[in-house]
């Protein structure tokens, strides 16, 4: 399995070089990196790695849910909230209803197959969609309608209503009496309780960071496990109580950063190196897990009901932003980000064929061709129309996040060292400002600043005691790394 790991971290960063480099988002190269190197076509992955494949990629996903926890703001959930609701059922219904439809017609398939795969396409994957909205939103893009935040609200819920119908449709095939009530309560329950089992650990995480004063890499491991123990939960739960444990990944961050903007900024930040690797394992993963030779199977006509079923979705979509301050440009832009599958698809598109499904076969061919032919597709169509179409707005915070990472800045509650004395001082307070430009003699243009003040560690006199020193960095004045370093320790 050590030898999976080195060819996934040596050809995925290599594929995620060669994509940038052509404008092209690198997970598209991760996934066709996976199709190559997984058991159906040069099955260089060992069993032992494929065999565990799934534990992975669960945790891979924790990681960028828990870094889209981080930026959930308050504000920004509200101007979206409406919103988000609608576009986590409504584009699926319609998508559903569009493959039965089709499939019907095209296939030669029974209504109740064709709705049962309808169920399984109808799911917009968080593995492809979360991590391009999260750079979006590090880089502001589209701060100022919250357009990354209601996509990505949206396409947490819509998975957890999508699964649902699946298995109300899947239990039509058991000897067990369908409770159709009962299964669509589930719907509201599991993200009730997902959101409530997120937040309640995630507040006493904020009190323990509070009274404990622990170094960022420390506090971001806790939270990963607990987050991990999430979805566990679920797991332990399911038959008893429905949890949409994802959902409670993203509140425990929301609800950190809710209660202390700088735990979570720190947090976020080592999780964002985290994803590095996380990035790699994931991606790389998903494609192994699609067999092109079952996607053959499927034909035109498969390709062609695909197709049908994104356009129902796409008037769902639209339909779901109606009433929202988004122009024609920004509600395309949302269409198109809720095409990709992956995750949901290659997660549950064999198990119809396990229980006995009579089109089983065919409903996993169709759900690894949805893979093919939407993900790379999509990822790119995200990343493209992003660029173009999402704005920055006024007074970006994307400036103050090219500042920081410009020079490197720490964050409140990190330690640095003075390079000049080797004394150890910690980050208490940080602003961002904006300040007029000493260039412009007219003191009319503004750039970012931000002011760091620094507490030299001296309790000896008491506590609040020690000296603290106040900078300013900005394109015009010193940089950070001039005089200290920050201390990656324990």
């Amino acid at each position: 399995m050590a030898f999976s790991i080195a060819l996934i971290i040596i050809l995925g960063l290599c594929a995620d070089y060669l994509f940038r480099k052509m404008k092209l988002p690198g997970l598209v190269g991760m996934l066709i990196v996976g199709i190559l190197v997984g058991p159906y076509v040069f099955d260089f992955l060992s069993p032992e790695m494929m065999h565990v494949s799934g534990d992975f990629r669960k945790i891979a996903l924790i990681v960028i849910l828990l870094r889209a926890g981080f930026e959930l703001r308050r504000d920004t959930l509200h101007r979206v909230g409406r919103a988000a609701l609608f576009m986590s059922a409504i584009p699926a219904v319609f998508e559903i209803f569009g493959v039965t439809f089709l499939a019907n017609r095209w296939l030669g398939m029974s209504y109740l197959d064709a709705a049962l795969m309808g169920s399984i396409l109808g799911a917009v994957s968080p593995a492809v969609v979360v991590p391009l909205m999260i750079d979006f939103m590090d880089r502001g893009r589209g701060a100022k309608k919250g357009i990354p935040t209601l996509i990505l609200g949206a396409s947490s819920i819509d998975d957890v209503f999508v699964i649902v119908i699946f298995s109300i449709l899947l239990s039509a095939y058991g000897s067990e009496e369908i409770h159709l009530v009962k299964k669509l309560l589930e719907i509201p329950v599991s993200i009730g309780s997902g959101i409530i089992v997120g937040l309640i650990p995630g507040y006493f995480l904020y009190r323990l960071f509070e009274a404990r004063d622990w170094r960022p890499p420390k506090r971001t491991l806790i939270v990963l496990g607990i987050a991990i123990l999430l979805t566990r939960l679920e797991e332990v739960l399911q038959g008893t109580v429905p949890i949409a444990s994802l959902l409670g990944v993203m509140a425990l961050g929301f609800i950190i950063l809710e209660k202390s903007e700088p735990i979570a900024h720190i947090i976020s930040q080592k999780l964002k190196k985290l994803w590095v690797f996380a990035e790699l394992l994931l991606f790389v993963l998903v494609g192994a897990q699609v067999n092109i030779h079952v996607a053959w199977q499927a034909g035109l006509a498969g390709a062609a009901v695909i197709f049908g079923g994104l356009v129902f979705r796409s008037i769902g979509t639209y339909l779901s932003l109606i009433g929202t301050p988004l122009n024609l440009k920004e509600k395309l832009f949302c269409v198109v980000a809720y095409i990709p599958k992956a995750t949901v698809q290659a997660a549950i598109g064999a198990v119809p064929l396990a229980a006995g499904v009579p089109s089983g076969e065919l409903i996993l061919a169709m759900a690894v061709l949805s893979i093919l032919l939407t993900a790379p597709p999509g990822a790119i169509a995200i990343m493209v129309m992003g660029e173009r179409i999402l704005d920055y707005g006024e007074k970006s915070p994307y400036k103050f996040k090219e500042l920081r990472d410009q020079f490197g800045l720490p964050r409140v509650g990190e330690r640095v060292r003075s390079k000049k004395y080797g004394t150890v001082w910690k980050v208490i307070e940080e602003r961002e400002v904006w300040v007029n430009s000493k260039s412009d003699g007219s003191g009319g243009r503004l750039i970012p600043a931000i002011h760091i003040r620094y507490w030299r560690e001296d309790t000896s006199n008491g506590p609040g005691t020690g000296k603290t020193l106040s900078f300013r960095y900005s394109v015009e004045d010193p940089n950070f790394d001039e005089h200290w370093e920050i201390l990656f320790d324990w």
